[in-house]
């Protein structure tokens, strides 16, 4: 019985030291449109003291916001995200950072790992994003809806930038 007590403890030990040490968790984050929902999966790098953007995150290159797969985009009616008309489904979506100003890029390929990006074929829209300073350093990379007006706002946290859109039902 204490071989079996001491086998389970471990193993919980073990699960949640595994668990702690993942580098880029799963995350979600969800915006309720009055009954219509967008719902975004990606995975939630640590910054871990190093340069984020302009660095880890090179400026000027398409980067598959975030880590792992690549971040999900799923609407489950038609959108406006920038001024652009995006219908209901499922996409892909990635940046392309720069210091003063982001590009946020849709695309209809889904199920991709993120890099190398080779799908503008399939991109359905790019939109410009606002870029603001944050006032304190965030840790964990962290994409986040907060309603705005008759929609919602994107927003895109790390390091000591912040990247945002707005999103409105169609």
């Amino acid at each position: 019985m204490q071989k079996r007590i001491a086998l389970v403890g471990f193993a919980i030990l073990t699960l949640t030291l595994f668990a702690s040490a993942q580098a880029s968790p799963p995350a979600s984050a969800t915006c309720d449109l009055g009954g219509k929902t967008i719902k975004t999966d990606y995975s939630s790098p640590r910054a871990k003291g190093r340069k984020i953007y302009g660095g880890l995150v090179p400026f000027g290159e398409v980067w598959r916001t975030g880590a792992n797969s690549a971040t999900t985009f799923v609407a489950s009616a038609d959108v406006v995200v920038g001024g652009k008309a995006v219908p209901a489904g499922s996409y892909t979506i990635f940046t392309v950072p720069a210091a003063d100003k982001w590009t946020l890029i849709v695309n209809k390929k889904t199920g991709e790992w993120g890099i190398p990006y080779k799908y503008e074929s399939d991109e359905l829209a790019r939109v410009d994003m606002k870029v603001s300073k944050l006032p304190a350093p965030v840790e964990n990379f962290t994409i986040s809806y907060v309603k705005s007006g008759g929609g919602c706002t994107l927003q895109i946290d790390w390091e000591t930038t912040r990247a945002s859109v707005d999103i409105s039902a169609k």
